[in-house]
C-alpha cells in the first residue's frame, strides 16, 4: 500500500467483542470507565499529572477498591484519557492497543492495560515516579542530572529507540516524536520511552519513507521531514541527536526568551561541536568539572554526526548505542 496506509497487516476480529475476549494473549488487563473513574478519584483535577497533544494524562491507583481480587499492595499507574476527536474505530485502536501490548522491552514505559467503552479510549501504563527528563532538565533541580547520569538516559532511550526501529526488520516502528517530554523516568531515574503508540509503522519493502502528516515538534523534527514528510528511522536519529545536544548545553531546542540567533539550539549550536573549547563555554553550568575532554569531544562527535543534514549521514540506532556504552565504560 502507499506510504500512511502502508499499517502492519493484523487480522482484526469482525465483532469487537471478540477482540475483547481476544487480549488475554497480550497480557494487558481490560477496565470499566467505572473502574477508571475510581482509580483517578473521579479524574479529580490534583491528579493530573500532565496534558499531551492526544489527551490528558492522571496519575491513579489499582487496588482492591478499584476491583475487589486486586492485590491488597497498591500499584500507581498513569492513566491517559484520550480525546474522542478524530480516534480510530473501535477495532483499528483495539488492534493497534493489542499490538502495542506485545512490545515489551526495559526501555518502554509499560502499557498495563486500556479501557474502550462508549466514547472512551484510555490507557493504563506503569506510574514513573520522576517524570518526563523535560521537568528534569530545565529546572533548577536539573544539577541531580550529573553528567554520567545524563550519557546513562541518553543510553536507555537509544536502547528504546533501537527495540522499537528493530521490532520487525522489514517494517521498523518509527517514533517520529522523540523529544525530552516523552522520555520519563523512575525513581532510580532510569529512562523509557512514553507515547510511543504515535508511532507511526515504518516503510514497508522497497519503501524507504511513509509520508504522513508532520506531527513532530517543531525544533526536534528532521529536516527531511519538515520539508517533505518524508519519515525514516534516521528522522528519529536526529531528534535523538538534537535530546543529546539539549543536555549537553541544558536548554531546549526552541527557546523564545534567548537573542534571536540563539533560539533555535541546533543552529546555534551544532556549528561549535567540532571546538571543543568553544563548545566548553556554552554546556551546562551544572555538569561542570565532571566530564573528561575526551569523552566530551566523543559524545560532541555523536551528537554532530546525528544532526547530519543529509539522513544517510546519520549513525544507526544500534550504532549509537555502541559508541555511547563505549563512553560510558571509559568515563
Amino acid at each position: 500500500g502507499s506510504g500512511s496506509s502502508s499499517r502492519r497487516v493484523m487480522i482484526i476480529p469482525k465483532n469487537v467483542g471478540d477482540l475483547r475476549r481476544k487480549s488475554n494473549d497480550t497480557d494487558l488487563d481490560i477496565f470499566t470507565y467505572h473502574e477508571m473513574t475510581t482509580a483517578t478519584k473521579n479524574f479529580r483535577r490534583d491528579q493530573i499529572l500532565g496534558r499531551g497533544g492526544f489527551g490528558v494524562v492522571y496519575k491513579g491507583v489499582l487496588n482492591s477498591a478499584v476491583r475487589p481480587g486486586y492485590a491488597d499492595t497498591t500499584t500507581l499507574v498513569a492513566i491517559k484519557e484520550l480525546d474522542a476527536e478524530g480516534l480510530q474505530g473501535d477495532r483499528e485502536w483495539l488492534a493497534e492497543v493489542n499490538y502495542l501490548g506485545q512490545l515489551r522491552h526495559s526501555n518502554l514505559v509499560k502499557l498495563i492495560g486500556y479501557c474502550c467503552e462508549g466514547d472512551h479510549r484510555l490507557l493504563v501504563y506503569e506510574y514513573m515516579a520522576a517524570g518526563s527528563l523535560e521537568k528534569r532538565l530545565f529546572s533548577r533541580s536539573r544539577s541531580l542530572l550529573t553528567w554520567r547520569r545524563r550519557l546513562r538516559i541518553a543510553l536507555d532511550a537509544a536502547r528504546g529507540l533501537a527495540f522499537l526501529h528493530g521490532v520487525d526488520e522489514q517494517q521498523p516502528i518509527i517514533y517520529r516524536d522523540f523529544k525530552t517530554s516523552n522520555i520519563l523516568l523512575d525513581q532510580d531515574l532510569n529512562a523509557k520511552l512514553s507515547d510511543f503508540g504515535l508511532a507511526r509503522f515504518g516503510p514497508t519493502g522497497d519503501q524507504t519513507h511513509v509520508s504522513t502528516r508532520i506531527v513532530g515538534t517543531y525544533g526536534y523534527a528532521a529536516p527531511e521531514y519538515v520539508m517533505t514528510g518524508h519519515l525514516t528511522a534516521r528522522s528519529d536519529v536526529y531528534s535523538f541527536g538534537v535530546v543529546l545536544l539539549e543536555m549537553l548545553i541544558g536548554r531546549e531546542a526552541m527557546d523564545k526568551n534567548r537573542p534571536s540567533h540563539e533560539r533555535n539550539l541546533v543552529e546555534w549550536a551544532r556549528p561549535l561541536l567540532n571546538n571543543v573549547k568553544k563548545l566548553a563555554r556554552i554546556l551546562d553550568p551544572a555538569i561542570d568539572g565532571q566530564y573528561s575532554t575526551r569523552s566530551l569531544t566523543k559524545v560532541a562527535n555523536l551528537v554532530y554526526l546525528c544532526l547530519s543534514q543529509n539522513p544517510k549521514g546519520r549513525p544507526l540506532m544500534g550504532q549509537v548505542i555502541e559508541i555511547l556504552e563505549l563512553i560510558v565504560s571509559k568515563d
